[in-house]
């Protein structure tokens, strides 16, 4: 398939594979939630959608207890919510969501790796038109599942569409209903594989082998930033 595609799936790999640098993430979303507006999930529509992706991701409950601990200790950091449009090597679109306590340092790391592959910042709102922003559930289909039934039970909580590809159920609603839908597959007893808010790319482009080979390591680099939350592109 090309050394091209080795290094994507490798690369893919690597990044889920990044429990130690996953947690930490998810940690900042929640303690930022908890200091809007408080430790209590059932009155934070915020902590509480935090806690549902970092379920999803499988954190474990003791982290996410002392992350909301740790949120409402003195010494907590100040942490901020920033979002970033980019262009990246060979034209690729990049939302780029960071949770930092530094901005400046944040900017700057970022615009240092899209220098670094030939990308640059865009204005803030250039890509509203160009993606759509998701609550998306995976479930791992088994015997008990039946599609067209589940389809239309969940109509009510928000879905918008539903899609099977190898043995995955793929649920999308509009990301204000990550809640509704949460809360519907958890009391139906539907386990998800994993939930979370993404940013899809209205007209996904096909780029070559050797033009994501550049894009893939400019991704890297991106995403290992401890700030950087999730990195969202129009890639096909």
């Amino acid at each position: 398939m090309g050394r091209a595609f080795e290094y994507r799936r490798a690369a893919k790999e690597k990044r889920w594979d990044k429990m130690s640098k996953v947690f930490p993430k998810l940690a900042k979303l929640i303690t930022l939630a908890v200091k809007d507006a408080g430790p209590d999930p059932e009155t934070n529509a915020s902590l509480r959608h935090a806690i549902q992706m970092a379920k999803g991701q499988n954190m474990p409950k003791d982290n996410i207890d002392n992350a909301i601990k740790r949120a409402l200790g003195k010494d907590a950091d100040t942490l901020v919510e920033v979002v970033y449009e980019a262009k990246g090597p060979h034209g690729v679109l990049l939302y780029i969501e960071c949770t930092t306590d530094n901005t400046t340092r944040t900017v700057a790391n970022v615009r240092s790796y899209l220098n670094k592959a030939g990308g640059a910042f865009v204005p803030a709102g250039s890509f509203d038109f160009l993606f759509s922003r998701k609550a998306v559930f995976e479930i791992v289909k088994h015997e008990g599942i039946d599609l067209e039934n589940l389809e239309l039970e969940l109509i009510d909580y928000g879905l918008q569409s539903i899609e099977e590809e190898q043995n995955i159920i793929y649920i999308y609603t509009d990301y204000t209903d990550f809640g509704a839908m949460s809360k519907a597959l958890e009391a139906k007893n539907i386990e998800c594989k994993s939930s979370m808010l993404k940013r899809i790319a209205a007209s996904p482009v096909k780029f070559t082998e050797e033009q994501l080979l550049d894009i893939e390591k400019m991704l890297d680099k991106i995403e290992d930033d401890d700030d950087v939350q999730a990195v969202y592109t129009n890639i096909e």
